[in-house]
């Protein structure tokens, strides 16, 4: 096994995680601010959302961090990242000077599912909780 192929997965599920958690953990300490603005992209149960947001993000991405059941950690941010994507970044319906930022936000959140993809596909690798035993 080469070095890439036993510390390129583990370091990929680092990188990933530190995009979700430090996240998740905002969220938590400005968790009325987060409500706020979901509530203003008019999604229902604002306070709902908000709080799934930061279970998908803090325990998912530590799932993922660990490589602990990391396909289905790794789907779930996918789907996660996603809506996300659609819900928050939509470039096609902001005023124009927004539409860059957002679109490169857009495209940046599908280049993460596609990371996330590859970790559904092919597993956390040899160095994470799923691959003990193995």
């Amino acid at each position: 096994m080469s070095f890439i192929e036993k510390f390129g997965p583990v370091a990929g599920r680092i990188l990933i995680a530190l995009l979700f958690i430090p996240a998740g953990i905002s969220k938590l300490g400005g968790f009325s601010g987060t409500v706020g603005y979901i509530a203003s992209k008019g999604i229902p149960l604002p306070q709902v959302a908000a709080a799934g947001t930061i279970v998908v993000e803090i325990a998912v991405a530590a799932a993922l961090l660990v490589g602990f059941k990391a396909r289905y950690a790794a789907l779930i941010l996918g789907l996660f990242t996603l809506a996300a994507a659609v819900i928050f970044h939509n470039f096609w319906a902001v005023p124009a000077e927004q539409v860059m930022m957002q679109q490169i936000n857009f495209f940046k959140n599908l280049a993460i599912v596609g990371g996330l993809l590859f970790v559904a596909a092919f597993g956390a690798g040899p160095l994470s909780l799923d691959s003990r035993g193995k």
